[in-house]
């Protein structure tokens, strides 16, 4: 099979396993990208942020038009992801001009703990959410999210992942949205960070154009049937079997 109808294929793949699951693109795809595709880490990390943009796109206009986004919210994450992501990004760029090749054993043990981490909040989801209660964001809370913004830049810019499900998580935990706005200014705020760092690590030559082509080439028919099969598939056994592979996948970065 030709290389570009590989990339093809995994696109559509993981468009079909982010419709079904919901589970973010990043936290799916980097992994596949590093082990299966075998991309450099740091190109991985580029191209999969750039990918994840032009895949949140729509969804985002979705929710704007469906009214369910917090501009606000979406505004104080961003004052702190856009510099977090900044700093993330140039901090591989240090690393890449102190070790070489080296950032890519950096990368993989970041992205490794973040495949632990990520997944096990990710199993407990539910939970939270069953636990909300609906409070008023305050000027302090603003603040608050600021924080967080800027923590899941930082790690958004290193790694690429993160920009959903970190800052979804922590909106969970800290902020108590009902889950229909969470999930919607979640994403319109990824479609920002992850427009920012991937036009960072774009502009720093991290980014393969061509396989993020041939990605979103397979990934819109993908999202489209996973989406469609999604009341057909028990989502929560498959978000567990998710969770679990990208736990082990992690351990085997850490490891590795």
């Amino acid at each position: 099979m030709p290389v570009i109808a590989i990339k093809i294929l995994v696109g559509f793949v993981v468009g079909i396993l982010i419709g079904l699951s919901g589970v973010g693109g990043g936290v799916l795809l980097l992994p596949v990208l590093i082990f299966g595709l075998r991309v450099p880490p740091l190109m991985a990390v580029g191209s999969d942020a750039l990918f994840n943009f032009f895949t949140k796109i729509p969804a985002s206009i979705v929710h704007l038009k469906k009214g369910t986004v917090r501009r606000k919210v979406v505004l104080a994450l961003a004052l702190g992801s856009v510099p977090g992501s900044y700093g993330g990004v140039k901090l591989l760029m240090h690393i890449r001009s102190l070790y070489g090749d080296g950032v890519n054993n950096f990368i993989k043990t970041a992205v490794g703990v973040l495949l632990i981490v990520i997944p096990t909040l990710l199993l407990f989801q539910k939970k939270i959410e069953d636990r909300v209660t609906t409070r008023p964001p305050t000027m302090k809370g603003f603040a608050g999210m600021a924080l967080i913004g800027l923590v899941a830049g930082f790690l958004v810019g290193m790694t690429s992942v993160g920009s959903g499900s970190i800052i979804m998580m922590l909106l969970l935990l800290f902020y108590s949205f009902p889950p229909k706005v969470n999930v919607g200014t979640d994403i319109v705020h990824a479609v920002v960070l992850t427009g920012v760092t991937g036009l960072l690590h774009f502009r720093l030559g991290n980014v393969d154009p061509g396989l993020v082509v041939s990605l979103l080439i397979g990934s819109i028919p993908g999202g489209l049937l996973g989406s469609h099969l999604a009341t057909r598939v028990p989502m929560l056994w498959l978000r567990r079997i998710l969770c679990t592979l990208l736990l082990i996948t992690g351990a085997r970065m850490l490891l590795a």
